[in-house]
């Protein structure tokens, strides 16, 4: 996997669960601080998009709510991050395949800074591997 997607989402066996222990959901725009009291009242899924057990059964609130005060909060965003790694790799994974793998981190990007406003530590791992994400 090319260095800016793995160094954005850290693809190592706690990343999931850790996380998950402090409230955060993965998401194609980033995380989800699903502690925050914003997601007190939104009763939408995690990602509307997602296929989890955890997206299907329970809304932002109701997590939100868990993470206060009981463990089950982080197992449920636990599921739901591992399954959000797992679809990403297998996009990557696509995108290998059909060989539009740069195109794909280009598009990932956009969708995690719409702004264009890329981190350039990002911006500078991507342009190691041949992969610009200014043009």
């Amino acid at each position: 996997v090319s260095s800016g997607i793995n160094a954005e989402y850290g693809y190592d066996c706690v990343f999931p669960t850790r996380t998950a222990r402090f409230g955060s959901a993965l998401v194609r725009t980033g995380q989800l601080q699903l502690k925050n009291t914003q997601f007190a009242t939104d009763t939408a899924p995690i990602d509307a998009d997602c296929s989890c057990m955890t997206c299907k059964e329970y809304t932002r609130a109701y997590l939100h709510c868990l993470l206060q005060e009981d463990t089950t909060g982080v197992i449920l965003l636990t599921i739901h991050n591992i399954a959000f790694q797992l679809r990403l790799m297998s996009d990557i994974r696509e995108a290998i395949r059909a060989d539009r793998f740069p195109d794909f981190i280009k598009e990932y990007f956009s969708i995690m800074f719409p702004g264009g406003d890329y981190p350039e530590w990002a911006v500078e791992a991507l342009a190691s591997v041949n992969v610009n994400l200014r043009t």
